[in-house]
């Protein structure tokens, strides 16, 4: 669709987590395709420079709103309070901090279970409760690479997002035959402000517009299980793969 598209309230999108990199690469891809949008992020206000751009190039209405994904008290009234209701929900949602700190103070690892796990299914199992009733609709959750195995440089993060890809996968067994697509997203290493001076892997790190491409094309063909750089499925097979007692000895 042409970038004068014109808006169409059946195709609403919510992205959790709206003003990362990906949140916004996201938002113009859907923008494009005349979806109606609605970013939610903490602080909500940085988005009005974003809100404008992609109201004027795609000719869309698109609204930023205030969301704390760790406040799950505030959960029921946020998805009450959308309108229009989205029939697509996207949460690229996250936090990662480093390890060690994690290890020495529990309320940064709780912070980081909290942003990559919990207060996500407090909000997907209520957009999954009013999918499931009208039969229709899609949930994307973007999760990590490392949730595939538990490595001593990340295990906290990565045990967050093992937990968030276990719920898709059954979400997406409970929503399957109720006209509900979840799709499940693993990108790699991304190119984002979160990435910033760290040395990474040129053929291994994605930018933000392809984990963008890659989930708009997923939802499109109503895949279940997406890799964005595909390297990285048989990257983590290997991982998967290597014995225990070899495994524990590696520094990974």
């Amino acid at each position: 669709m042409s970038a004068a598209a014109t808006s169409n309230p059946a195709k609403t999108a919510l992205i959790i987590g709206g003003y990362s990199d990906i949140g916004i690469a996201i938002a113009h891809a859907l923008g494009a395709e005349g979806y109606q949008l609605q970013l939610a992020a903490r602080n909500s206000t940085r988005l009005e420079r974003d809100i404008t751009d992609l109201k004027l190039r795609y000719q869309i209405e698109a609204e930023a709103i205030e969301l704390d994904v760790a406040d799950t008290a505030s959960h029921a009234e946020f998805v009450a309070n959308l309108t229009p209701q989205p029939t697509l929900v996207v949460s690229v949602a996250g936090l990662m901090t480093e390890q060690a700190a994690a290890q020495a103070d529990f309320a940064q690892a709780e912070a980081m279970i909290t942003a990559n796990y919990s207060g996500l299914v407090s909000l997907f199992e209520r957009f999954a409760s009013q999918m499931e009733q009208s039969g229709s609709g899609c949930l994307v959750g973007v999760s990590s690479v490392a949730g595939d195995r538990g490595r001593q440089t990340n295990y906290i993060y990565g045990s967050a997002k093992a937990g968030f890809s276990t719920y898709l996968a059954g979400l997406r067994n409970r929503l399957a035959g109720k006209g509900v697509h979840v799709l499940t997203v693993k990108p790699g290493f991304v190119n984002t402000r979160m990435t910033e001076g760290m040395d990474l892997p040129e053929k291994l790190t994605a930018e933000p517009q392809e984990v963008a491409a890659a989930i708009t094309k997923a939802i499109s063909k109503q895949r279940n299980i997406i890799y964005v750089k595909p390297i990285w499925q048989l990257i983590m097979l290997i991982i998967k793969h290597i014995p225990e007692f070899i495994f524990k000895k590696l520094d990974i």
